[in-house]
């Protein structure tokens, strides 16, 4: 068994990346992926140009790119180079989706779990700016809200199963905030790897951002969008699911 190394390892976007279209296939994104184009469709009808800051392994993409064309961004060459066999025909690129400039504007983007990341109000801020920079006039974007600090449920544990021919992994997470009074939670996970009835336990750990919904809100505005709609969870407690921001760039606004 590995020790952790760190408070923020992130194995998953590294050596452990390999796993990752085994325990969240690209299947299970189609869903979500139509209800982003959904969205984008009801604000930007004729939207084409799809700008998708932290994309990973491509899962989502590989709906999308039936509906837009889809440049990818994220942090992790493996998670790109993943991203890369299944979507061979998506635009990808190494880049940190706080400062990346790709000197282009596209009609919609979006930053789904990924934005989880941001562990401060400068990082947040930064990735809403990013967002603004690459969108048109009269553009779309949508991003997630997975906890704020009224939903989340400290050591909130669970555990999936998933198998590929002789090759199982069940994959335990837990969250646990050991300081309520900063920004950040962490996130602990344990994979049970089996090939062959022959075990391999691997950890990984990663940190990741917790803000309430109104500081979203707030800074979302303060870059320039316009805030049409929030689909799914209240900011209260016992709430379930995620928050999703829908805005719009105004036109007549300058670049950032």
């Amino acid at each position: 068994m590995r020790r952790s190394r760190s408070r923020d390892e992130r194995r998953l976007y590294g050596d452990l990346a390999w796993t990752w279209p085994i325990v969240s296939p690209p299947a299970r994104y189609v869903r979500e992926a139509r209800e982003l184009r959904r969205m984008i469709r009801s604000r930007a009808p004729a939207a084409r140009m799809l700008l998708h800051l932290g994309c990973g392994g491509g899962h989502l993409d590989k709906t999308l790119k039936a509906s837009f064309a889809v440049t990818g961004v994220d942090l992790s060459p493996r998670m790109l180079a993943l991203a890369h066999r299944l979507n061979p025909e998506v635009s990808y690129r190494v880049g940190d989706m706080r400062t990346v400039r790709l000197r282009r504007t596209f009609d919609a983007v979006v930053i789904a779990d990924s934005v989880a990341y941001m562990q401060t109000e400068r990082d947040l801020r930064a990735a809403f700016r990013t967002a603004f920079a690459h969108l048109a006039p009269g553009g779309v974007f949508i991003t997630f809200v997975e906890r704020t600090p009224a939903t989340f449920r400290q050591d909130a544990t669970t555990r999936l199963v998933e198998r590929r021919g002789d090759l199982e992994i069940v994959l335990i997470e837990n969250q646990h905030d050991p300081d309520s009074a900063d920004t950040t939670y962490e996130s602990t996970f344990v994979y049970l790897i089996r090939r062959r009835g022959r075990l391999q336990v691997e950890t990984d750990r990663h940190r990741l951002g917790l803000f309430p919904l109104p500081l979203w809100r707030r800074l979302l505005r303060e870059t320039g969008f316009r805030v049409t709609q929030v689909v799914g969870e209240p900011d209260r407690p016992g709430a379930r699911g995620n928050a999703t921001f829908v805005c719009v760039r105004p036109t007549g606004e300058r670049n950032l």
